[in-house]
């Protein structure tokens, strides 16, 4: 049960705790980001981001083989980070300190790209998932999204007067992490002298409002070489779309649609509208659900801490009523020895799945592969423009 909470939590993401209150503490000081404690992965450390990312390849036939990991020696961009609903601390806001919880879904989430760019992933005082519980219990916050976000936009001041040294650079966030991105490009990026060094920014998990095909200045991504643009999505499977009550992909009260953009798409030189294969890394351990992953195949055993399935997973941009999301398409063959479903589902104790949520857990998993190799072909674009 204590997992299954933890999951639903993170699917709410910061659309609870932006409105947690009005302004941060007066008496809480400010974090030093000049000490390397205070962040979380760091360039050339040994630290949450130096983790196994070895994989095991599982084609249709159910032939195995070994992808092994290495992390770029002398990388030409950067990859700034915020991380999203993962603090097991027991307050509304986080402390400092790293736990499990962070260095978990940074392997997830973040050290993959470290095979193409220098990663920073700051430590911030997030809203926890002590906080959301107590909102979901019908209870008012004790976090303060206020506070959060104002280390995130002090760690990237930090790092732009100090590491970022005229380089390029992807963002990256999920959910709670997302909605601190959504301000910070709003705040510090779009239209300010710091928009020169952004190659892309990856908002995903969690909705961007987008009008006339940008959020503000910024424009989604319509190509794989392309730069200054913003990829976003929220991930349903396509048997399964948002249900009515679904926070997640639907239309803002000003009318603003959810963007959704398609890394896998644009690097197959096609519309996010029109289906592509998936680059999946799949986690072999459960993370942040209610249940373990699912065998990947018959007769198969996997040791490797992710997984890979090609074709088994496709994906299309869907925009319908409300709604707009990446529908998520499990292209089983019962003849063949793989698996003809995957985990991803928030499930509750009795077996019962909450669809709003669709595949919020595994946003990134199913499109790490692409997202990696869109970022390249991004910065190869910023670097030539």
């Amino acid at each position: 049960m204590a997992r299954t909470l933890a999951a639903m939590a993170l699917t709410l993401g910061l659309a609870l705790t932006g409105a947690a209150c009005a302004q941060a503490p007066a008496n809480v000081a400010p974090n030093d980001y000049g000490n390397k404690d205070s962040w979380l992965c760091w360039p050339g450390r040994a630290d949450a981001c130096a983790v196994d990312q070895t994989t095991t390849i599982v084609q249709a036939d159910g032939k195995t083989s070994t992808e092994a990991f290495k992390a770029a020696t002398a990388p030409a961009y950067d990859c700034f980070y915020v991380y999203p609903t993962v603090s097991t601390d027991p307050g509304g806001n986080s402390d400092m300190v790293i736990d499990p919880a962070e260095r978990s879904v940074v392997e997830q989430q973040l050290a993959r790209f470290g095979s193409k760019c220098r990663v920073f992933a700051p430590m911030y005082r997030q809203v926890t998932l002590a906080a959301l519980r107590t909102v979901m219990m019908g209870q008012a916050s004790p976090g303060n999204g206020v506070l959060a976000y104002g280390d995130v936009r002090d760690a990237w001041r930090w790092y732009l007067a100090n590491e970022n040294k005229g380089r390029g650079v992807v963002l990256i966030g999920h959910s709670q992490g997302s909605r601190m991105l959504l301000d910070l490009l709003k705040n510090e990026i779009d239209g300010k002298p710091a928009q020169k060094q952004m190659i892309s920014a990856y908002v995903l998990g969690m909705n961007t409002p987008v009008a006339d095909g940008k959020f503000g200045t910024i424009p989604l991504c319509a190509k794989a070489d392309q730069a200054g643009c913003l990829v976003t999505y929220v991930s349903f499977r396509a048997s399964s779309p948002p249900p009515a009550n679904s926070r997640f992909g639907k239309t803002d009260e000003q009318g603003r649609r959810a963007g959704c953009v398609n890394p896998a798409a644009l690097l197959a030189g096609k519309a996010s509208t029109d289906e592509a294969s998936l680059h999946a890394y799949l986690g072999t351990k459960p993370f942040l659900s209610s249940l373990p992953p699912k065998p990947f195949a018959k007769d198969v055993t996997v040791t490797t801490p992710f997984v890979s399935l090609p074709g088994l997973l496709s994906a299309k941009c869907v925009s319908e009523g409300d709604f707009s999301y990446l529908a998520v398409k499990v292209n089983g063959d019962p003849a063949d020895p793989r698996t003809d479903e995957i985990t991803g589902d928030i499930v509750l104790p009795g077996g019962a799945v909450l669809k709003d949520w669709g595949l919020h857990l595994i946003d990134v998993n199913l499109e790490m592969g692409d997202l990696v190799a869109l970022a390249d072909r991004q910065a190869k674009a910023y670097a030539g423009r």
